[in-house]
């Protein structure tokens, strides 16, 4: 891959604050500064928790005195530190050990394999006991791909854990698999009605066969043990010792408060709140988070969203640039995966899947849909809203624009979240309005083969229009969805610029791919500027935070193909190393 890199002329970038020594210098190395003409130059210079000065290696070395850090980069990339714009960070904390089982692949092949672990667990558990774990996906199942038929069923956790409620959330988070001893528990049974937006799987004779779908969830999460604050405190540090060995330095939480009555495994969402509040005043948090708040549940109501930011009233914490609750999350439908995502067209094996809120037909849905939005948008909050399919997005951005026709806000910098199968019509009117789409190019390479059997060939290689979206003029954001996929955006930039699929490493939708320093923006710059932070984060600028991250070789002319293979050697947060390999 070849760009054409502004290259500063001498002393085009040279700039003190005054005349004391960095603290930090590196030098000798490929900058990518990500500034408005993709900088390319040699080195920078860090005094306390400030980027003081960007330039040639000469320039940088003339800066450094006695008592500066001077790391020779010999050829290595410095980026600035990555933002991670939509990463559920307690959630994932959460997924780890000890706190939950991985049932998701590779670390399991089988229905067999997550019933041994599942027995596993139950063995040294008391009876009562939930066990909990992340991941499956019947995609990666042998037996779910030996017979289409197949399907995760209660009896395959019942076996082996007859006495211990086993929840297991699939790696959309959009579903779970329980068992009989969980459906107990619940109350759950064949005469059990689902809220709305959700199902519960049945058999034939109408039991339950232990998968809940969407806000069906809920009658499961209601039951599961609360974890307590300090064990939300230490998985939220563990998260964020992980994002530094990464050169992650920034990402949004999307989604705490009242509407996450129930966190992904059980619990108050603001008990999360409290965690992060905590952890950033007693100068614990080493991270940039930027907060999505949760007013309403999946399936919920204008009057949920009006109730929920009633008890809100926008948290506040000791350090806006750690810790700022800077917008409102919305779910308007589910994912295409599970059929749930509201199409134009059909699936492949039929239906169009429907908006997750209140009412009672699509009209009254969509309407209530849009005064959702309104109410959010009225209360001042961003508002980033969950939405999928191609017709729930156009409902979402029409909602947009009529909320702010009603209620002008010059810079409100609403988002569309995920945004698989956005239309031109769609893209045109975000860019109009300054609103940005959040997209999550390494879920495009874990399922783009599995898609064209939900939705057929031609919309599977258009899901997740990259390009589309950048000649659209809209701000495209990329991120991991974390736990869905893991948080390295070294994936999702080599998928971005590739397309292809994880399973055959075939291409999917070629056409949609995007250059390196697209790619690169919307894990810095862009995600910056859906934080309302772009003039202070986001580049390698003076003025800016040094918050940056250090590669073990040059990225620009590199096969996109040895972009994971990357290892961060230094990540600096707030001007101190916080990551070195």
């Amino acid at each position: 891959m070849t760009l054409a890199p502004h290259i500063p002329t001498p002393h085009s970038e040279r700039t003190q604050v005054n005349d004391s020594a960095p603290s930090l210098v590196l030098t000798g190395g490929q900058v990518l500064t990500v500034d408005g003409d993709f900088t390319v130059t040699e080195g920078v210079a860090v005094r306390g928790r400030d980027i003081v000065a960007v330039g040639s290696d000469t320039e940088m070395r003339a800066l450094a005195g006695p008592g500066t850090r001077l790391v020779e980069l010999g050829g290595r990339t410095v980026l600035p530190g990555i933002n991670d714009s939509h990463l559920h960070g307690a959630a994932y904390g959460m997924t780890k050990p000890p706190f939950a089982l991985d049932v998701g692949h590779p670390a399991v092949g089988s229905i067999a394999d997550i019933a041994d672990a599942v027995g596993r667990a139950a063995r040294t558990a008391r009876p009562g006991d939930w066990i909990i774990g992340l991941g499956w996906d019947s995609g990666y199942l042998a037996e779910c791909l030996a017979d289409p038929r197949r399907f995760p069923h209660r009896r395959d956790l019942d076996a082996v854990a007859p006495d211990n409620p086993v929840c297991l959330t699939h790696f959309s988070s959009h579903l779970v698999w329980v068992n009989s001893a969980a459906l107990r528990h619940c109350g759950i049974d064949a005469a059990s009605v689902p809220p709305p937006g959700g199902v519960i799987d049945t058999d034939p004779d109408g039991r339950p066969t232990g998968i809940l779908r969407e806000a069906a969830q809920e009658l499961v999460n209601a039951g599961l043990p609360s974890p307590t604050v300090d064990q939300r405190r230490q998985a939220i540090q563990g998260v964020v010792r992980e994002l530094h060995s990464r050169g992650i330095t920034s990402y949004t939480e999307p989604g705490l408060g009242p509407g996450g009555a129930t966190s992904l495994f059980g619990g108050l969402s603001t008990d999360n709140w409290t965690a992060y509040a905590d952890l950033a005043a007693d100068g614990e948090l080493q991270a940039r988070v930027s907060v999505l708040l949760l007013p309403a549940p999946m399936g919920g109501s204008a009057d949920d969203v009006r109730k929920g930011l009633a008890e809100l009233r926008r948290p506040e914490s000791a350090d806006p640039r750690l810790l700022n609750a800077i917008g409102v999350k919305i779910f308007a439908d589910g994912v295409p995966p599970n059929r749930t995502a509201w199409m134009n067209e059909p699936y492949a094996d039929g239906g169009h899947g429907a908006l997750c809120v209140h009412g009672d037909t699509p009209a009254l849905r969509s309407e209530e849909l849009r005064e959702m939005i309104r109410v959010a948008h009225e209360a001042g909050f961003q508002l980033g809203v969950h939405v999928t399919g191609d017709r729930a997005i156009d409902e979402v951005v029409d909602a947009f624009v009529a909320a702010n026709t009603a209620a002008p806000r010059p810079d409100a910098r609403h988002y569309v979240i995920h945004g698989d199968f956005i239309g031109a019509r769609s893209l045109a009117r975000l860019a109009a309005h300054g609103y940005g789409v959040n997209m999550n190019p390494a879920i495009k390479w874990t399922i783009s083969d599995l898609m064209d059997e939900v939705v057929g060939p031609e919309r599977s290689a258009y899901q997740w229009p990259v390009r589309s979206a950048v000649e659209a003029g809209v701000t495209v954001c990329a991120s991991s969805d974390a736990p869905i996929t893991r948080p390295d955006w070294r994936q999702g930039v080599t998928a971005m610029l590739l397309r292809e699929s994880k399973a055959s490493g075939r291409q999917s939708g070629p056409e949609q791919c995007v250059s390196l320093a697209e790619a690169l923006r919307s894990y810095t710059v862009n995600p910056a500027r859906q934080d309302f932070a772009e003039g202070w984060k986001g580049s390698i600028e003076v003025g800016k935070v040094a918050d940056l991250c250090v590669l073990d070789r040059p990225l620009l002319d590199r096969d996109p193909h040895t972009i994971t293979d990357a290892e961060v050697d230094l990540t600096v947060f707030d001007g101190h190393v916080v990551h070195e390999r």
